[in-house]
């Protein structure tokens, strides 16, 4: 299912497939053909890093709380304290987390597109397992 709308998750600042993007948080795109549209100006793919690393899909309305989990949970897994691999060996034997992750690499672990687009209810339920 391609998704129509799109919200930055977070200030969108590289080189766009038409020019320099600097897209602040919050800003609406569209989506065209599997590009993120912004003032009629293909922004990068749906599923680019750029994409992944800046845009969480907005077509229910709650692309802003989408944006917030995806930040904290990818920020909670970021951080380096005693925890750490415990919180990653609980995402690594969830199901649901499972469900999100790209397979290519079996030692090591990327989230796939459809995490960034993920139901709000998913989100929560990851957040509360890397907390």
């Amino acid at each position: 299912m391609e998704h129509e709308r799109f919200i930055a998750r977070r200030r969108a600042r590289f080189d766009g497939i038409d020019g320099k993007v600097n897209i602040p948080y919050g800003t609406a795109l569209t989506c065209q053909d599997g590009f993120l549209m912004h003032k009629n100006q293909r922004v990068c793919a749906v599923g680019s890093q750029n994409g992944m690393d800046c845009f969480v899909q907005d077509d229910d309305g709650n692309g802003t709380l989408r944006g917030e989990l995806v930040g904290n949970i990818q920020r909670c897994l970021e951080r380096r304290d005693t925890d750490y691999q415990t919180r990653w060996n609980r995402v690594w034997a969830s199901a649901l987390c499972q469900k999100y992750r790209r397979p290519e690499s079996e030692d090591y672990w990327l989230w796939a597109r459809a995490f960034f687009d993920a139901p709000i209810f998913d989100l929560q339920a990851i957040a509360a397992l890397v907390q």
